[in-house]
C-alpha cells in the first residue's frame, strides 16, 4: 500500500518563502552588523545556507552559519556545534530548521545556545506544525500547517526540485 503525498510547499513557493524569511531576519537585525545563522543538521543547516544567500544579496550584514548537531531521537546527548562558544556569544543568532513539530528539537538547541550571553535570539522554520510539546514559537516561518499527529511533513532542499509535502 502507497502513501499520498500531498504538495504542500513546490520549488518556486519555497523559494519565496526563503526570501520572505530572509528579508524578515534582515529587519530584525537591522542593527546589527554580523548575524549567526544557526542550521541544525541536515535540512535546517541547508535551509540556512540558502537563507544565507539570500540575505548576503539584500543586505551588508556579516552573516556566519553555524552548523549545529543534535541527536533528534535522543536531543539531551551532547550538541556540537561547528562553532565555538566563544565566536557567538554577544551575537545575534537565528536557530534554523526545516520543520517544527514537537519542539523538542528546538528547544534543546535554544538551550544549548543559552550558555553564554547573546544580543538577540530568534528561530526560523519552513514548515510550522501546530502539535508542540513544548513552549517554543517561530519567529519566522514559511508556512503553518495544523497537521494530524499521525501524518508527516517532509522537505526536499537537495537536487534541482524543493519541495514540501505531507503524507
Amino acid at each position: 500500500m502507497s502513501s499520498t503525498k500531498n504538495i504542500i510547499l513546490t520549488h518556486q513557493e519555497i523559494n519565496h518563502k526563503i526570501t520572505r524569511i530572509a528579508y524578515q531576519i534582515y529587519e530584525s537585525n537591522v542593527n546589527e552588523k554580523a548575524i549567526i545563522l544557526a542550521g541544525i543538521d541536515s535540512n535546517g543547516y541547508t535551509l540556512a545556507k540558502k537563507i544565507k544567500t539570500t540575505l548576503s544579496k539584500i543586505s551588508d550584514l556579516d552573516i556566519t552559519l553555524c552548523k549545529v548537531i543534535i541527536d533528534k531521537k535522543h536531543p539531551l546527548n551532547d550538541i556540537k556545534t561547528s562553532l565555538k562558544a566563544s565566536e557567538y556569544t554577544n551575537k545575534s543568532i537565528v536557530l534554523v530548521d526545516d520543520v517544527l513539530n514537537s519542539g523538542s528539537t528546538l528547544i534543546y538547541g535554544v538551550k544549548h545556545f543559552l550558555n553564554v550571553p547573546l544580543k538577540q535570539f530568534k528561530t526560523a522554520v519552513l514548515v510550522n506544525r501546530n502539535h508542540k510539546k513544548y513552549p517554543v514559537k517561530a519567529d519566522f516561518k514559511g508556512i503553518s500547517l495544523s497537521t494530524s499527529l499521525k501524518e508527516h511533513v517532509e522537505v526536499v532542499l537537495e537536487g534541482k526540485v524543493f519541495e514540501a509535502y505531507l503524507e
